[in-house]
């Protein structure tokens, strides 16, 4: 795409279609001809560029058919449909994580003065849980509305990170367009090519953003070039530029909703919320017809029955308020509150009009842990809810509104099975409960296997990893024994990008022993592919043993002067231990019984100064992330709201010896 006119606007259509319009550029052609041809082609979606901050000053005014940046010499193509300006729009932003989806509707609700945001507070307002704003991410989507010239322009914001993907793919079935934003530095990455792949599948109208130019290293032109291939590869074309430019766009360029606000009431449920005294409340769009307070609806289930409801909710949206509202119509995307065990996908509509709209997309769980009531010699020590009791109605209570969370509880045990998209997904899930004042203990994650004609199956995701040359070598024998198929391998200007295809069991405790290899500056990016036959090979099982204290009490400088010969400490003097507790990592490949608590011996010789001469090596600090990485199939993460401790699960020592004897196959000892 190098000549003397940069055409970095894609005709939606075949690839043909969009490799004949890049070949146009090249022959430099007028740009009258050029409009000529390009209004035969039908569609145009235009790029826009975005700096960091989001702003653009000194614009000049366009031309009919385009206008240029002069800062940056790029030409953009602006061709109008010569549609009519209705009132509303439903638009999602999608991104892979990272890429300043949140920051975007933040700037949009500034600019539009529908929210106060101060110019030195944090923008990302639609984060509103604080494990988001710690983590930078979007965890769960959120709807927003402003008002741009008269026009209505509803927003999701929607999650970027491959445990969530299933909010993306439940929100397409909401909106009838999309802003991709991409990264100029990171360009495509692979839950870009998820997010769109699934607005594509959905027909939407796409808004391409290339955000944050001004990062240094940040390649635009071959950015271009990836959004270009990855249009081209998905069998359709590419996309538009700043705060006003983009509001223009999507009033211009996504169309209204189609729909008849005189026909028969009909709305699906593409979300969930949930409300202690009304349970479950749909969030969806109205496909067609108008609700109001009160109105009576049936909901046509999953299952074919039929239940009949009293609306007693409608919720609406505007910046950050949900606001109540008397009606809705069609088009709108509102809240429904009336049926307490709502599911998403039904389908509400008036008793004397029962028509059912096509079933939603729900991608099952992939990976579950157990969850259960801590039992350690600390338990109650630190928590407010310990008990199962209270786990349980939690977990219900996060199911009501998370579709991708399933729980059951294990026979009469005080366990509870919880399945979800993703490791970070339940560890947020974890992190939320530990902080609320929860008190419990949970298993190493574990994939969900399927049995598909007597052939077991599991999980397989598409993994990308990015490195310093220096790092590759170790990486790759890293990713090799985890049952992991390279796919492609691309250097460039002293890095290199691996994609591979790995078991969703590889990924279980990968990230510690990865950022530990790559010194911190390796980054890892992957999502779910399909199930596949299951690979027949160990995966996954920490390479080394622990340190396990065999008794109770106060660790001391002078036990542990000894005990750090033999490994790296987890744990500093003073720390209460107890027997069975994770005190270190083993220095080999067997889990070592130690004494963290013995007292130096007294004589008659006085020293006060002799314990605190001693000095010990820092401690190895885990995060929730990493000791649930960390973990074997063995041994539990106990989570309380001030500490994070790792046990076996057996934990008298004796005990624990004579079982793994008998079952060394599940420690991974070869007879």
């Amino acid at each position: 795409m190098k000549s003397d006119l940069l055409i970095v606007s894609l005709v939606t259509g075949t690839i043909r279609t969009s490799l004949w319009l890049v070949n146009l550029s090249l022959k430099k052609l007028s740009l009258i001809d050029l409009q000529t041809r390009l209004l035969t082609t039908g569609m145009i979606v235009t790029l826009y560029y975005l700096f960091s901050n989001l702003l653009f000053t000194n614009l000049p005014q366009p031309h009919p058919s385009l206008f240029i940046i002069h800062k940056l010499k790029i030409i953009y193509i602006l061709l109008k449909e010569g549609l009519e300006m209705n009132q509303i729009r439903n638009v999602a932003i999608i991104a892979h994580v990272d890429h300043g989806k949140t920051t975007l509707v933040g700037r949009l609700l500034k600019y539009t003065n529908t929210v106060d945001i101060p110019d030195n507070a944090d923008i990302a307002v639609m984060d509103s849980n604080p494990i988001e704003h710690e983590r930078g991410i979007t965890i769960l989507a959120k709807t927003t509305s402003i008002k741009y010239n008269g026009d209505t322009i509803n927003i999701v914001d929607t999650p970027g990170h491959a445990d969530f993907g299933g909010e993306v793919e439940r929100i397409m079935n909401m909106v009838d367009g999309c802003v991709l934003v991409v990264d100029a530095f990171d360009g495509v990455m692979p839950q870009t090519r998820f997010v769109l792949k699934t607005a594509l599948e959905y027909k939407l109208k796409i808004v391409v953003v290339i955000n944050k130019v001004d990062r240094p290293m940040a390649d635009i032109e071959k950015t271009e070039d990836e959004i270009l291939n990855l249009f081209m590869e998905l069998d359709l074309s590419s996309q538009k530029e700043t705060m006003a430019p983009i509001l223009d766009t999507i009033i211009e360029e996504i169309p209204s909703p189609n729909v008849d606000t005189t026909a028969p009431f009909q709305f699906q449920p593409s979300m969930l919320d949930y409300n202690d005294y009304i349970g479950r409340i749909a969030v969806g769009r109205v496909e067609r017809g108008t609700v109001k307070v009160g109105d009576t609806l049936s909901c046509m289930r999953l299952d074919g029955t039929t239940k009949n409801f009293k609306i007693q909710k409608l919720i609406g949206y505007y910046g950050m308020k949900k606001i109540e509202i008397p009606e809705a119509h069609a088009g709108e995307i509102c809240a429904i509150g009336g049926l307490p065990d709502v599911e998403v996908g039904e389908t509400f509509c008036t008793p004397d009009h029962l028509e059912a709209l096509p079933r939603l997309r729900i991608d099952p769980p992939t990976l579950q842990m157990t969850f259960m009531a801590n039992d350690s010699p600390f338990a109650g020590d630190e928590g407010k809810f310990c008990t199962a009791a209270k786990i349980g109605d939690r977990l219900f209570r996060e199911s009501q509104s998370d579709v991708s969370l399933k729980f059951t509880k294990i026979g009469a045990s005080e366990s509870f099975l919880v399945s979800g998209r993703g490791e970070l997904a339940l560890s947020v899930l974890i992190e939320t409960m530990r902080r609320e004042g929860f008190e419990l203990q949970v298993s190493k994650p574990d994939v969900i296997l399927k049995e598909v004609d007597g052939v077991k199956e599991e999980p397989f995701e598409d993994l990308q990893i990015d490195v310093p040359d220096e790092y590759v070598g170790s990486v790759m024998n890293l990713v090799g024994t985890r049952g992991a198929e390279m796919v492609n391998m691309d250097s460039d200007k002293g890095h290199t990008r691996l994609n591979y295809v790995i078991p969703s069991r590889g990924l279980i405790s990968f990230m510690t022993t990865f950022m530990t290899l790559t010194h911190g500056y390796g980054m890892i990016n992957h999502a779910f592919k399909e199930y596949r036959p299951m690979v027949k090979t160990q995966i996954g099982r920490r390479p080394v043993g622990v340190l396990v204290s065999v008794n109770e009490g106060k660790a001391t400088s002078y036990a542990l002067q000894h005990v750090e010969e033999r490994g790296t400490m987890f744990i500093t003097p003073g720390v209460m231990v107890y027997e069975g507790m994770l005190v270190g990592e083993n220095k080999f490949d067997r889990d070592l019984a130690v004494n963290v608590t013995e007292e130096m011996p007294k004589n008659n010789v006085r020293s006060s100064t002799k314990d605190q001469t001693i000095v010990l090596k820092a401690p190895m600090k885990l995060s929730l992330e990493q000791a649930l990485d960390y973990i074997n199939n063995d041994e539990l993460v106990e989570v309380t709201p001030k500490s994070i401790r790792m046990r076996k699960k057996i934990l008298d020592t004796n005990t624990r010896k004579k079982y793994e004897a008998h079952h060394p196959e599940e420690f991974g000892i070869k007879k």
